[in-house]
C-alpha cells in the first residue's frame, strides 16, 4: 500500500529546533530511497548479512554519527536524545531491522562514550560513527535480566589483565559485533536487609570477539529476526586498558547509558504504530464492503480515532522525555512513562490494524503482520513494562 511518512506536524512542537527539522528531512529521504517493504529472507545468515549492510549504509549516510560525540567522529558535541528519537521513529516506520541496527550502534558504544579512557574511545568510536564496526551491549544474563544486581559473570584482576567467567544472554548483535560492552562483577555485591545483593562491585569492559576465552555459545531465533546470541566467557582475558570507567562503576555507567537511549525505544514503538495506523487508514479507504468502504463504518472510524489519539499521546510523552534529558532535567520517571506508554499503545494500535485487515493481516509478508512481530519485543527489552511501572511508582512515592 502506498503510504508516506510525514513528520511535519511532529516537528512543529516546541521540543524541536531547526537542526532537528534538517535531520528529519535527511533520514526521511534516505529511508524512502534505501528501505524496501519487500519481504525479507529471515534466515539467520541472511539477517546477519542484512544487519551488517544496514550498519555500513547508515554509516555512509552519516546517520550513525548521531550515536557518537563529535570529538570521536560523531555529528554533535553531545548526545541529542531528540535527534536519536527522530532517527529511530523514522527508521522503524520503514524497517524494523534498520531501526535495530542504528539503535545498537548507540547503545553498544554509549558506555565507552560516557566513561572510557580517551585512547580507548579514539580506537573504537570513530569506527562506530562511520559504520565500519558493529557494537553490542552485554548486560543481561540467564538469571539476571530486570534484576541487574543478580549478575553472576565475574571479572578477576590478574596482573595487566582481567579474567572474565560467566555468560550473557539475549545480547543483540551477539555473533556479528566487533566490540562488546560487557558488565561483570569485580567484587561481591553488598547484602541488602532482605538478603538480596546490591548492584555495587560491577565493572564494565570492552571485549573483542577474538579475545581468548570468549565465544558465542548459541544464537537465538526470535519472532522478529535480528542478530541475537548468548555469550560465553571461560577464563576470557581482557587487558586492563579495556576497562570502561573506574572499577565498580559499571552499574552507574549502564544506567547512564540506558537513560540516554530508553526514550528512543519509545520512539521506535512510535514508528511501528504510525506505520500501522497509516496502513489501516489507507486500507480502510479502499476496502469495499457491503456497498461502502470499510472507512465509511462508524466502528472503523472509532477504531481509527482511538489509534490516532494513542499514537499522539505516546509521542508527546516520548519527546518530552527526550527534551528533558537534553536540557539536563531529571528523566527517570518521564522516560519510564514514555517507554511504557509508547510500547503498550503501539501493541494495541498494531493489533487493531491487523484486525482491520482481516485474513490479510496474518499473512506472512504483509506489513501489518511484520509490525505485529516487530512490536512485541519492545515491551520487554531495556526494561519490561512491569519494571517501568515500578520505576514510575518509586519516583512518584519519593
Amino acid at each position: 500500500m502506498n503510504v508516506q511518512f510525514d513528520l511535519s506536524e511532529r516537528l512543529s512542537w516546541p521540543f524541536f529546533g531547526p537542526e532537528h527539522r534538517t535531520l528529519a528531512d535527511l533520514v526521511t529521504s534516505w529511508s524512502a530511497e534505501h528501505l524496501s517493504d519487500s519481504e525479507h529472507d529471515e534466515s539467520r545468515d541472511a539477517v546477519d548479512a542484512q544487519a551488517r549492510k544496514l550498519v555500513a549504509a547508515l554509516g555512509k549516510a552519516g546517520i550513525t554519527r548521531y550515536c557518537v560525540r563529535a570529538e570521536h567522529g560523531g555529528a554533535l558535541k553531545d548526545f541529542d536524545s531528540r535527534a536519536i528519537c527522530l532517527i529511530r521513529e523514522t527508521l522503524a516506520y520503514h524497517d524494523g531491522l534498520a531501526d535495530f541496527s542504528f539503535a545498537m550502534q548507540g547503545l553498544g558504544s554509549g558506555s565507552l562514550s560516557l566513561a572510557g579512557e580517551s585512547a580507548l574511545q579514539q580506537q573504537y568510536l570513530p569506527r562506530v560513527a562511520n559504520g565500519s564496526a558493529i557494537s553490542a551491549f552485554a548486560l543481561s544474563e540467564p538469571e539476571a535480566g530486570s534484576d541487574v544486581a543478580a549478575m553472576q559473570t565475574s571479572a578477576r584482576r590478574d596482573g595487566d589483565h582481567y579474567v572474565l567467567n560467566g555468560s550473557k544472554t539475549w545480547i543483540s548483535n551477539g555473533g556479528i559485533a566487533d566490540m562488546y560492552c560487557v558488565f561483570a562483577r569485580t567484587t561481591p555485591g553488598q547484602k541488602r536487609a532482605d538478603g538480596t545483593v546490591g548492584a555495587q562491585g560491577i565493572s564494565a569492559f570492552l571485549v573483542e570477539p577474538n579475545d581468548p576465552g570468549f565465544s558465542i555459545e548459541k544464537r537465538i531465533d526470535v519472532i522478529a529476526p535480528h542478530p541475537l546470541g548468548t555469550l560465553r566467557f571461560a577464563n576470557c582475558r581482557v587487558p586492563v586498558s579495556r576497562r570502561i570507567g573506574a572499577e565498580g562503576d559499571g552499574f552507574k555507567i549502564a544506567m547512564r547509558t540506558l537513560d540516554i537511549f530508553r526514550s528512543s525505544v519509545a520512539s521506535a514503538a512510535l514508528g511501528f504504530a504510525r506505520r500501522a495506523l497509516d496502513e489501516a487508514v489507507a486500507y480502510s479507504r479502499q476496502r469495499a464492503m457491503f456497498g461502502k468502504t470499510l472507512a465509511d463504518f462508524q466502528l472503523t472510524q472509532a477504531a481509527i480515532a482511538e489509534m490516532a489519539t494513542a499514537v499522539d499521546a505516546a509521542a508527546l510523552l516520548t519527546y518530552r522525555a527526550a527534551w528533558q534529558r537534553d536540557t539536563g532535567q531529571p528523566v527517570t520517571k518521564s522516560a519510564a512513562m514514555a517507554k511504557m506508554t509508547a510500547t503498550e499503545s503501539a501493541q494495541s494500535v498494531i493489533d487493531r490494524a491487523v484486525q482491520m485487515f482481516g485474513g490479510r493481516g496474518v499473512v506472512h509478508g504483509e506489513v501489518v503482520e511484520r509490525l505485529y512481530r516487530d512490536i512485541r519485543a519492545l515491551r520487554i527489552y531495556e526494561g519490561a513494562t512491569e519494571v517501568q511501572k515500578l520505576i514510575i511508582a518509586r519516583e512518584v512515592l519519593k
